[in-house]
């Protein structure tokens, strides 16, 4: 165990402060200067993530391997496309502030920690964290489905007595059987996350927020969000509930099918393109959710 496994992390982290400084210091004028320094530091962390060692970091909270890394670097490489797309779009809107490269580094830094968590405390960190990228009415109902999630992780950990992946499911293997309050747990946990991945029925604030958001963050929203959260799902039924198929496949399937149904359905319907790109990618997320099913 090691903290130099999560050195990308801990880089990107205080680089994104310290050029938070060099946007405070020079105001609306370094914005150039801080997009293009928040764009180095992501080639940065993108090298250190594909080279870096793998393991265990911070006590188990998080775990580095091929998978988190390939996740990490799709992640990185979205970011930095939509850091320099936005560059024009925002000088040309009036919206050239440095915050929002800093925005988009903070929300990448979330999105990194959401993939390795291999404990629901971390994984809930990583959530809040990323929950920064969008407004109002994200915030309102996001805060409904971090609750949810929440109380999901607490039930687990009152029937399992922890919040590890691997010590959760080595509990809940051992028990035999899948008891009520696990159950559930695991129904509040996997409606969290459908939140988190825009799946229906927990879709509602996808198009209003695709729709007010400007161009480039929802090219954004539409691509490295998704890849996170998508990732994080996989690792969070595969880990802990990874012998317990029977009791979230039945909920995946309804979801994979309610998403692909809406996604196709509605999007025909737009005339406005970012609500046409929500629920194309609502309908995504319904295919995305096809392959997850079929893996167990």
């Amino acid at each position: 165990m090691s903290w130099t496994v999560a050195l990308p992390e801990v880089v990107l982290a205080v680089g994104t402060m310290l050029l938070l400084m060099v946007g405070a210091f020079r105001g609306n004028q370094g914005t150039t200067l801080v997009a293009m320094l928040a764009v180095a530091l992501l080639v940065v962390v993108l090298g250190l993530s594909v080279f870096g060692e793998s393991g265990l970091a911070f006590g188990g909270l998080f775990v580095e391997n091929g998978f988190t890394k390939f996740v990490k670097v799709l992640l990185l490489i979205g970011s930095m496309v939509a850091i320099v797309m936005a560059m024009d779009f925002c000088r040309r809107e009036g919206m050239h502030r440095f915050e929002y490269p800093i925005l988009m580094l903070t929300a990448t830094l979330g999105m990194m920690l959401m993939v390795p968590a291999d404990d629901f405390i971390a994984l809930y960190m990583g959530v809040e964290l990323r929950s920064t990228e969008a407004g109002l009415k994200y915030f309102v109902l996001g805060a409904l489905s971090s609750g949810m999630l929440l109380y999901g992780c607490s039930l687990i950990y009152g029937f399992s007595g922890y919040t590890n992946y691997i010590l959760v499911a080595q509990v809940l293997t051992s028990e035999g059987g899948v008891s009520l309050g696990v159950a559930a747990g695991i129904v509040f946990v996997v409606a969290g996350l459908a939140f988190k991945i825009s799946a229906v029925p927990f879709h509602m604030w996808a198009p209003d927020v695709y729709e007010g958001a400007p161009t480039p963050i929802t090219a954004f929203f539409a691509v490295a969000p998704k890849i996170a959260a998508m990732a994080m799902v996989i690792r969070v039924l595969y880990g802990p509930f990874g012998n317990m198929v029977d009791v979230w496949q039945q909920v995946i399937v309804f979801i994979s099918l309610a998403s692909m149904i809406l996604g196709a359905f509605a999007a025909v319907a737009q005339t406005n393109i970012k609500r046409l790109m929500a629920y194309s990618s609502i309908g995504h997320v319904g295919y995305a959710l096809v392959g997850v099913v079929a893996g167990c």
